[in-house]
């Protein structure tokens, strides 16, 4: 697996999966999204493996996509444009990997669960949130759409109108507020979380697997089936936003802001 941006670890048929690059938060660059397909893939394949848990560490889901990558070609328009297509097109990748892995996925949702991370977890199959854990869709302050399919899952999991006050106005919102919603599946404690999912997990685990893929598979069908589409769209309608001067004014603000954690100082 690349490097250790993301750990894996198996024990009693549950695969343990941690986004490990603490000084972004977890961000989502290419060299995470490329360990995290490795693992999942590994997870996938191995026939002991019946649960699997998605987590970020150091107390942190995910800050989303990383933007230092985003820019690193510049803010040229054509090259800016071709990056993103670029990264949309690998995270869209995930989104997609997590639903079509037929065996039940937990993600444990701590801090940040931000943008691109938030998608991710609702593509996930359960979502256990700790007390102190911030979601928010911040697309909207740097000139873009969500990501990951983000529209598309929050309008399956609880409707249009929770969908355009959560993505255009891009609040951050607590583990409860998720939880109000529908969401989350359970808010816990910071000390309860760990067994909590670890609880979950085994429960997962002692359940017959065949009937789990087949429930999952169905689920897909009825209630994800235009993932495939949305993710598409997405990537059509992220390019044309990329040559705005929203989105470069937006963007140049944000890194301002994020220099110690984009710039590796």
């Amino acid at each position: 697996m690349s490097h250790s941006l993301v750990e894996y670890q198996s024990e009693n048929h549950i695969a343990t999966i941690t986004m490990n690059d603490p000084k972004t938060l977890n961000a989502f660059s290419t060299p995470l999204k490329n360990a995290m397909m490795e693992a999942l893939n590994k997870a996938d394949e191995d026939a002991e493996i019946r649960v699997i848990i998605l987590q970020g560490a150091n107390n942190n889901f995910s800050s989303g996509g990383h933007i230092g990558e985003m820019l690193e070609n510049g803010m040229e328009s054509e090259a800016l444009v071709a990056k993103l297509d670029f990264m949309l097109r690998e995270v869209a990748e995930i989104s997609l990997k997590l639903r079509n892995i037929h065996k039940p996925i937990i993600a444990k949702l701590e801090g940040a669960v931000a943008g691109a991370g938030m998608n991710l977890a609702l593509t996930c199959d359960f979502r256990i949130a700790s007390e102190n854990a911030k979601f928010v869709q911040a697309f909207v302050n740097i000139g873009l759409i969500p990501d990951a399919g983000g529209i598309y899952l929050l309008n399956q999991l609880i409707g249009a109108a929770k969908t355009t006050e959560l993505v255009m106005l891009g609040d951050k919102l607590k583990a409860d507020d998720m939880a109000r919603l529908n969401v989350v599946n359970t808010v816990v404690s910071a000390d309860e979380i760990d067994a909590s999912v670890q609880a979950l997990a085994t429960r997962l685990s002692n359940l017959p697997g065949k009937a789990l893929a087949s429930m999952k598979h169905m689920i897909n069908v009825h209630a994800f089936g235009g993932l495939n589409e949305a993710l598409d769209m997405e990537v059509e309608q992220q390019n044309m936003m990329a040559v705005t001067e929203d989105f470069k004014e937006g963007i140049t603000a944000f890194m301002e802001k994020r220099k110690p954690v984009y710039r590796g100082k």
